[in-house]
């Protein structure tokens, strides 16, 4: 199991369009992966999952991925995060 502290950069926040990529990428491997925000765990391949903790702008959000392909996704998702979902151009 990876567990990485990730921090939400891009202006929206995790909204319907950066939501659909993070959820999109994930659906390519077989690890299960968490969201953790303000208290609320959630399916991370799940959009409405992912919406549903409203993280805005400067939230933190734990990932936690388990699984055979975890460090790969850990690696991807952190690489998502770290370019703003690619919103901020």
């Amino acid at each position: 199991m990876i567990e990485r502290e990730l921090t939400v950069s891009n202006r929206l926040g995790l909204h319907a369009r950066a939501t659909a990529k993070l959820v999109q990428l994930l659906s390519a491997y077989k690890s299960n992966a968490t969201l953790t925000a303000k208290g609320r765990e959630v399916n991370a391949k799940s959009i409405m999952g992912v919406m549903l903790l409203a993280a805005g702008q400067g939230t933190q959000v734990k990932l936690r991925v388990d699984g055979e392909d975890e460090a790969a996704v850990a690696d991807k998702v952190t690489e998502l995060f770290d370019r703003r979902f690619d919103e901020d151009a």
